[in-house]
This record gives C-alpha cells, structure tokens and sequence, in this order.
C-alpha cells in the first residue's frame, strides 16, 4: 500500500486529536506551495491520504500541525485557557519522500508542551 497519511495523537489527554487543522506543503523552486488543508476527524486521522498512490512523486513535503488552535479549543469547552502566547503554535515537520512506491505515514503525538514524531506503517 503506497501514499501519504497521518494520524494525531492528544498524548495531554490520551485520545485522538479530533478536529485539527493540518496544511500539506510541496517545495516547488525554493518555496512551499500549499497543495491541500485538512482537519482530523474523530480519530485524529485524515479521511482520505494525503497523497494518494498515483500522485507520490519524490520530494520535499511540510506539514503543519496547528496544535495551539486544538489545544485552545479543548482548553475553553473545560473552562481552562492555553498561556499566550502558546509555547507550541504551529509545529511544522518537513521530511522528503524518496520511494514512490512505498507507504509514508508520518504520525504526531503531541501536548500543548511537547510533540514527537516518526515515519510510521
């Protein structure tokens, strides 16, 4: 199974992170063109790849995490509030794709104070 997905972990509150924003990048001559926005659904993944199989080509990609907006969110239905501004805000992770035929899937586990990611399955 080749393409491009993600998936995003709460690891605050150990549950998907449902309804965050996610912009998808392409470097194209020494600039980032947007090439999709998208949010999570309630298993903090997207509802289609991001890259389906037919549209990888190698490359430098960008995705951008808008973790303050999530967290802010989350914070005011419990009536607590996020500092501001934000120690994280937007995390952005860059990675390239090298092997067209193969599965990238490039999850995030973050807090509103720590993020981690890797190249999953």
């Amino acid at each position: 199974m080749a393409g491009l997905s993600t998936h995003v972990l709460d690891t605050a509150n150990g549950k998907p992170a449902a309804g965050m924003t996610i912009e998808f990048s392409v470097l194209k001559e020494s600039r980032w063109q947007v090439l999709k926005t998208v949010k999570t659904n309630a298993d903090g993944r997207t509802d289609e790849p991001l890259l389906a199989v037919g549209a990888m080509q190698p490359g430098e990609y960008r995705l951008v995490f808008h973790v303050a907006d999530y967290f802010r969110t989350l914070y005011e239905k419990s009536g607590e509030k996020l500092p501001e501004p934000p120690f994280l805000d937007r995390v952005p992770l860059r990675f390239g794709i090298a092997d067209i035929g193969a599965h990238y899937h490039v999850p995030l586990l973050c807090s509103p104070w720590s993020y981690s990611t890797y190249r999953g399955s």
